[in-house]
């Protein structure tokens, strides 16, 4: 019988980009309504959807070998995972999302030392029980089933909710006090899995080609001609990730110039490279960046 991997696949607001970096990794995974269990295009891997905020205590308790869940949860539950890598992606940008202290604009609280015997709510009570402890403060920290923003003042003094862009604060016309804790999603595994060397691979093989396409984000590649005697002024205007490739080209005294840059560098470079003595340039797309 073949070894099969069990992967969970967070639900809710990272599911289409998760689904959207596994596809660009070469994996194409399909939802269908109403199930859990969405399909695959590797035999080798079997996978499940799972709240964010669930899926540490299942692959800790061995239901999975693996998953993708944010930093944070892993935190607030407890949970004792391996952490194979950080995967640097959410559903609106490529930033950490915050989880923030927040309290109506026109409460008194200030800083965190305010919050003394003061009624906070959220859904990650752990973290910020964790973090009233580190600045000495005791407050009553109540679990939120959601609509959380909504809360202060009448049925608490602070909140501690989750952003990524702020929007949601201003909107419900809240101010941040602090910040609680930034977090990215991690692929995460348990100790099991991480000792049986079939299951190792077929992760890390697996980081390696996520994390490849996370790399290749905002970079494209730039291929140029120019004279042999334009060379260190050309290259000198490039911001390669280390040198640009040389080659020679047939035609005696020319060179042939190969990097990867910045994507938004290109309208400003090119011109340039040009009035530096390139010829040919060519831009294309990068899928996939691999040291």
């Amino acid at each position: 019988m073949s070894q099969v991997l069990k992967l969970g696949i967070p639900a809710g607001s990272l599911q289409e980009a998760t689904r959207e970096l596994f596809r660009r990794a070469g994996y194409v995974i399909s939802f269908t309504s109403r199930s859990y269990y969405p399909g695959i295009d590797d035999d080798e891997i079997e996978c499940t959807m799972i709240r964010a905020q669930e899926m540490a205590r299942y692959v800790e308790q061995g239901v999975l070998d693996a998953g993708i869940t944010g930093r944070d949860w892993v935190a607030e539950t407890g949970a004792d995972v391996h952490e194979i890598c950080e995967l640097r992606f959410s559903k609106v940008s490529r930033e950490p999302v915050r989880w923030v202290l927040c309290v109506p604009n026109d409460s008194a609280i200030r800083t965190v030392a305010d919050l003394e015997g003061k009624r906070i709510a959220t859904e990650a009570v752990r973290l910020t029980n964790d973090y009233l402890e580190r600045h000495g403060v005791s407050a009553q920290v109540e679990f939120s089933w959601g609509a959380t923003e909504a809360k202060p003042p009448r049925l608490a003094d602070a909140i501690v909710e989750i952003t990524e862009t702020g929007s949601s604060i201003r909107a419900n016309n809240l101010r941040i006090v602090d910040v609680v804790m930034t977090s990215t999603p991690r692929l995460i595994a348990n100790h099991a899995a991480m000792d049986d060397a079939w299951k190792v691979a077929k992760l890390e093989n697996l980081a390696l080609m996520l994390r490849s396409c996370l790399a290749a984000e905002g970079k494209v590649g730039l291929m140029l001609n120019a004279r042999s005697e334009n060379l260190h002024t050309i290259t000198g205007l490039l911001p390669a990730l280390k040198m640009p490739t040389v080659s020679r080209l047939s035609e005696e005294g020319w060179i042939a110039i190969n990097t990867i840059i910045d994507e938004t560098t290109v309208r400003s470079l090119v011109p340039k490279l040009r009035a530096a003595g390139a010829r040919g340039i060519v831009e294309y797309a990068i899928n996939k960046i691999i040291d």
